[in-house]
């Protein structure tokens, strides 16, 4: 059984910094699309941030180019979201999406339907 978990959420500060992880299990990361989405209060799910888990090729939406990275680290089976200079607009809940595969282009971004498996969702608060 496929299962996303994110951890990492929580309350920051205008300019803080967050790293949100998705754990993935019931199947190995290969060659396969994990994408991170957010939806805001009173606002529709949109495209963070996706990654080839195969050869780590990367998309960001452009409000949160040059501030978040995407990317697997030592632990398999896990993709992390690194948030830098977070400002009051990136408060949203956070879900990591899974798709058994990999074609280049910014469907990952905007294609939320393609995805097989979501997790539940971490809240992220950027607030004075």
């Amino acid at each position: 059984q496929v299962q996303l978990v994110e951890s990492g959420g929580g309350l920051v500060q205008p300019g803080g910094s967050l790293r949100l992880s998705c754990a993935v299990s019931g199947f190995t990361l290969e060659t396969d699309t994990i994408g991170w989405f957010r939806q805001g209060p009173g606002k529709e799910r949109e495209g963070v941030s996706c990654i080839s888990t195969n050869d780590a090729r990367t998309y960001y939406a452009d409000s949160v180019k040059d501030r978040f990275t995407i990317f697997t680290g030592n632990a398999k089976n896990t993709v992390y979201l690194e948030m830098n200079s977070l400002k009051p607009e990136d408060t949203a809940v956070y879900y990591c999406a899974a798709k058994r595969y990999w074609s280049d282009g910014t469907w990952c971004l905007v294609s939320l339907g393609e995805y097989d498996s979501w997790g539940q969702g971490t809240q992220v608060t950027v607030s004075s």
